[in-house]
């Protein structure tokens, strides 16, 4: 009998056709170490065999594993632990920022009814025939009214809120990312590490857990954008040089770099600064200045609210005391209503997080133009492309921001923002 061989090919799996010469093998169970194969007998011409006298063998080959470095899966496993405690930190800034939201809406509500119920008593206290008892007790809530507003705030409970809104959408955003990274199977590299370690530090300073000590400073004297990413190292800080020769015709290579790519960069880095960041951090210092003036003059209000109520049936001075405790327990409810139902501090920090999202584009604009070696680079299509998605709008539109990088153009000639979404 003529010798028979099986051969295995390593393709995907198809149907054959039947034969009379040839019998389908039993399949073999499939191992998940091993990748699929084909096996295939080739009988040669004119010989025919009956079916049960045919035999083959196959030799399975296992892929050999290339075993890991030590120090590589220690990396492994830091970025892993780097991933768990992301995951950790969004679900306890989640809670934390779900319970100072609470506190925003009960203190609110608390402190207004304590003062409108004081301003009750002061109004008929005069009339009453319990008159001290009524005039004692608008004092003694105005008198708590106060302290509770300034300790309210001191600590802006909606603004607490919004910081950690924010800080679980960016630790969430950076579990994503250490987890993708993880997925593609790729060599983890103590740089990687340490980047996810800048990004955790970065993250926890910005957006402090605890209330007191290390609460960010609601009343800051300069309003600068909120910043939750690393600092640039210093050899990012290098001075740009240009793709190219101005005027010449866009190079096609270069990881996706050209002169009018670099062109409609340099103008959106100018226009972010001149018109989308500074706007946000203006509006920002208008509305600090009005919080401060609302947090000062509600405890005044009510403090005074609560002097005034001392004097209630005092001789003349009592015909007057009692307007004014009314007065001023009516106007502290309605200025404490304005800041905390308002939430302006909640709206200072919205501000704030704005300037920082523009600034964060500015840096990764300025550190990839700053890096001399286009290979470099981030791809220039994929960054374009990243940068119109955070601005809100298409690569198209980016075109329109070469100009702006002349510098015969002034900041005073630019009339349109950059970002679109807010």
């Amino acid at each position: 009998m003529a010798a028979l061989q099986a051969q295995r090919l390593f393709l995907a799996p198809s149907t054959s056709t039947p034969s009379t010469s040839a019998a389908r093998p039993r399949p073999r169970p499939r191992r998940s170490s091993v990748a699929t194969c084909r096996a295939a007998l080739h009988v040669p011409s004119g010989i025919h065999a009956a079916q049960e006298n045919l035999t083959f063998q196959l030799d399975w080959i296992e892929t050999p594993r290339v075993p890991a470095s030590p120090s590589a899966e220690v990396s492994l496993e830091k970025l892993r632990a780097i991933a768990d405690a992301a995951a950790d930190r969004a679900e306890m800034h989640d809670i934390i920022g779900r319970q100072r939201d609470n506190w925003n809406h009960l203190l609110l509500h608390s402190t207004n009814s304590l003062t409108l119920a004081a301003s009750a008593m002061a109004a008929l206290a005069p009339a009453a025939p319990t008159m001290v008892a009524l005039k004692a007790s608008a004092g003694v809530l105005l008198a708590t009214a106060a302290v509770t507003m300034a300790a309210v705030n001191k600590i802006q409970p909606s603004q607490l809120a919004e910081e950690q809104r924010n800080a679980t959408r960016l630790w969430r955003e950076l579990e994503r990312n250490v987890r993708a990274e993880l997925a593609l199977g790729a060599p983890i590299a103590k740089a990687d590490v340490k980047e996810a370690m800048d990004r955790v530090l970065a993250l926890d300073a910005a957006y402090p857990l605890p209330l007191l000590p290390g609460m960010l400073e609601k009343f800051p004297k300069a309003v600068e954008p909120a910043r939750w990413w690393p600092s640039p190292r210093p050899a990012q800080a290098k001075k740009s040089k240009s793709f190219g020769r101005r005027g010449s015709a866009p190079v096609a290579s270069g990881n996706g770099w050209t002169q009018d790519l670099e062109d409609e960069m340099r103008g959106l880095l100018r226009v972010i600064k001149a018109k989308d960041e500074n706007e946000f951090l203006t509006v920002g210092k208008l509305v600090l200045n009005l919080n401060k003036g609302l947090a000062v003059a509600g405890p005044a209000l009510a403090g005074t609210a609560a002097i005034a109520s001392v004097f209630i049936g005092s001789g003349e001075a009592g015909t007057w005391a009692s307007g004014a405790a009314v007065l001023g327990g009516a106007l502290a409810a309605a200025v404490n209503t304005v800041e905390h139902g308002g939430q302006m501090g909640m709206l200072f920090e919205l501000l704030r997080n704005c300037a920082g999202f523009y600034r964060k584009i500015q840096e990764d604009i300025e550190a990839n133009l700053a890096e001399p070696d286009v290979d470099r680079r981030e791809g220039g299509e994929l960054f374009a492309t990243k940068v119109a998605l955070k601005l809100g709008r298409s690569l198209s539109d980016l075109k329109q921001f070469r100009k702006m990088a002349s510098p015969s153009v002034r900041d005073e000639d630019i009339k349109e923002f950059a970002g679109k979404l807010f």
